[in-house]
């Protein structure tokens, strides 16, 4: 008896929980933020925009084996990801050299005070190496981003 009891209330606890959820799903509930496009940044120079990405999330030994142009293509990514990429969608980037390319795909936006942040991921391969960063970064005024510690 005691056995049935106990199943009966845990099914009416989960029932609880789904109508709740259901209720705010129907309702709006919590919606994640969402970011306007932003068609030209507040920066003219859009590699100020880039420098703020402070050399970006990979880890410092392994960005240091890219070169410039790749080093770029990295940082654009990311910015891509973090400005315009939709939950889930990756931005790839790959090197005119064979073995380097990578791809960062960026979490749901949220709010610290005022600022819009995200988290994000980037996997590469580097001279064949794959490596990973993973990390937060918030959006400025001028429309840059910085990686958050």
């Amino acid at each position: 008896m005691a056995i049935l009891v106990s199943r009966v209330t845990r099914f009416g606890i989960i029932a609880l929980l789904a109508g709740a959820v259901a209720g705010c799903a129907a309702t709006g509930g919590v919606q994640p933020l969402a970011f306007a496009p932003v068609s030209t940044p507040k920066v003219a120079d859009s590699d100020a925009i880039l420098a703020a990405l402070n050399g970006g999330i990979l880890p410092p030994d392994a960005a240091g084996g890219l070169a410039g142009p790749d080093r770029l293509r990295a940082l654009e990514a990311e910015y891509q990801a973090l400005e315009k990429a939709s939950l889930g969608q990756v931005v790839a980037w790959k090197s005119q050299a064979r073995g380097t390319a990578g791809e960062v795909s960026a979490g749901t936006p949220y709010q610290v005070g005022q600022q819009n942040c995200r988290q994000y991921t980037h996997t590469a391969t580097i001279r064949g190496v794959p490596v990973k960063g993973q990390g937060a970064a918030c959006r400025n005024e001028d429309g840059s981003w910085t990686p958050l510690g």
